[in-house]
């Protein structure tokens, strides 16, 4: 499953849908259709502005678990997915974060999606959820099990808001990750959520596989950034204020948009 199987455009930008925080997690609101609302208003406004998929995440649920959410978040997140899927056509992905894989895996099987994110698919990492290890040998499992093969895997590489254990070169755990974690598509980011990916790292990880800018693209960047990676997920820039938190802004959306069509065409 490559990136142009399943967005059939060149320099694909997907949109992470970060839902507000789900029954169960310390800040819920109390009401699970002002959730499925919002996450709805949110695509239907990224969708007007043009981008070309969508990644369902639950990041309103900080702190997060490390590799095994919750019954009442996986059916949460359920509910969630299933009015995304009736409400667009677009290629549709699914995070639990932290590094819930296997139920990422499941949503994205049981609601049509066509890839997860995993932000810890080889390697062990020191984050703020403590130590997280790598779960390929499981997931790949998994995925064969129930016949999700067509379901891609996009796996970051020294993930932000992490550490890790064995300090090598990005390109080593790049490798790593395509060829004993069996990643389809990798992931670059900075740091921390809204910072951006160093140009090298992306041009060190695009040697290897398939790869994506996982954060901190603007409009004053984008132009340097994006034509050294095979596409991006932009989420900070697209909310209001550039906070993760506010609703997505229909104009930043189609400022960004434009540059990047521009950029595709030349």
């Amino acid at each position: 499953m490559t990136l142009h199987d399943i967005f059939h455009q060149r320099l694909p930008i997907i949109a992470p849908l970060a839902l507000r925080p789900l029954p169960g997690s310390p800040r819920y609101g109390g009401s699970l259709d002002a959730v499925i609302e919002r996450a709805l208003t949110d695509l239907t406004v990224l969708a007007a502005g043009g981008v070309d998929g969508v990644c369902c995440e639950n990041l309103g649920d900080a702190p997060f678990f490390t590799s095994e959410a919750p019954p009442e978040t996986v059916a949460a997140f359920a509910a969630v997915m299933a009015e995304v899927r009736r409400a667009t056509a677009l290629p549709c992905g699914v995070n639990v974060l932290r590094n819930c894989s296997r139920a990422a895996l499941a949503l994205a099987h049981a609601f049509g999606g066509h890839f997860i994110r995993v932000n810890v698919l080889t390697e062990a990492y020191v984050t703020d959820q403590g130590l997280i290890e790598g779960s390929a040998a499981e997931l790949m499992r998994v995925r064969r099990l129930i016949a999700a093969d067509d379901i891609a895997v996009f796996a970051d590489v020294q993930v932000k808001h992490a550490a890790p254990l064995l300090v090598r070169s990005i390109a080593e755990a790049a490798l790593d990750a395509v060829e004993r974690g069996l990643a389809d598509v990798l992931i670059v980011s900075g740091t921390r959520t809204g910072s951006p990916a160093s140009a090298d790292d992306v041009q060190r990880v695009r040697a290897v596989a398939p790869t994506l800018i996982g954060s901190g693209l603007t409009p004053d960047n984008v132009l340097d950034l994006l034509p050294r990676a095979d596409g991006a997920i932009v989420g900070t820039y697209f909310h209001v204020d550039g906070i993760i938190a506010n609703p997505v802004d229909p104009g930043r959306v189609d400022h960004f948009m434009s540059v990047v069509r521009g950029l595709r065409q030349a």
